[in-house]
């Protein structure tokens, strides 16, 4: 029992399980809203479901693709995956396991999420293998929680409005934001090992620039769909307070670098959380 114990820790710590904060807010964002309300008991435990083992799938592909570039990383060489607490055949089962269930959950809801679901999965796994070859594997990371409001939407009512375009827009555009400050951390790395993150390409400077832009077509986006969805007042201070919480963390990580993992985990959480809340809230009173 005590090895199944410490593996289930080492799973967790491999694929950060904590962190799936970042894209349950959004999906049930989008489920609320396509149900102007409760969406019902089945389908908050099928979206958790599904974004779980969609965001285990992704980490577990990212840690076995990077098993040879997380080892020469000072940062990352205490991971499982390197270190030899898990061993490639058991982060591989890991993935087909989580795999097969975001399909199996995928076809328990409907004809659409279940067609969608292998290219939503080919999407996941793509960012750990763009990265060796181009800039743009921020914006992939960012296309690969941006796909959980679709998701969302697509479960209640198997369609896509565009409201819920606008908000995964936004989340594109957030994500890759905060991925680009994250990065900076590695850049003398990746240019160390030809790896085409944009700091390693472009530096310091021009990534905060370009992580800013992204921050602001983050809010434009979010503000794009409270209108296009038809929501109210509380819905827009969840827009425009996203942005002040977006250049709190901008000024933390100019500030000083080494403020970049709590720019990154705790006020990209809290945002998460206050948007929710505050969708509940709009559609509650409206």
């Amino acid at each position: 029992m005590q090895r199944i114990i410490q593996k289930a820790k080492d799973f967790n710590e491999l694929v950060m399980f904590e962190h799936s904060i970042f894209s349950l807010p959004f999906i049930f964002i989008a489920m609320i809203v396509a149900a102007d309300g409760w969406f019902g008991l089945w389908l908050l435990i099928m979206g958790v479901l599904a974004a779980v083992s969609a965001r285990n799938f992704a980490m577990g592909v990212n840690r076995y693709a990077d098993i040879d570039i997380d080892a020469k990383n000072p940062r990352t060489t205490n991971r499982p995956n390197v270190d030899g607490r898990l061993d490639k055949v058991s982060i591989f089962i890991f993935i087909v396991v989580n795999a097969a269930i975001f399909v199996a959950v995928a076809y328990m809801i409907n004809s659409l999420a279940f067609a969608l679901s292998i290219p939503i999965l080919v999407v996941l796994a793509s960012y750990s293998y763009i990265k060796r070859f181009s800039s743009l594997a921020h914006v992939v990371l960012g296309v690969a929680l941006g796909l959980a409001p679709i998701a969302g939407v697509v479960a209640v009512s198997a369609s896509i409005p565009l409201w819920s375009v606008l908000l995964s827009l936004g989340v594109i555009f957030w994500v890759a934001g905060f991925d680009l400050l994250y990065s900076l951390q590695d850049m003398d790395f990746d240019k160390d090992n030809d790896l085409y993150s944009i700091p390693s390409r472009y530096g310091a400077d021009a990534t905060l620039f370009i992580s800013a832009l992204f921050h602001a077509l983050a809010v434009l986006f979010w503000l794009l769909f409270v209108w296009a969805a038809d929501l109210g007042l509380f819905a827009y201070i969840a827009a425009i307070g996203s942005g002040f919480v977006l250049y709190y963390e901008q000024m933390l990580v100019r500030k000083d670098f080494t403020k970049i993992d709590r720019a990154f985990f705790t006020v990209n959480g809290y945002l998460g959380i206050a948007f929710f809340v505050l969708i509940i809230i709009d559609r509650t009173v409206s």
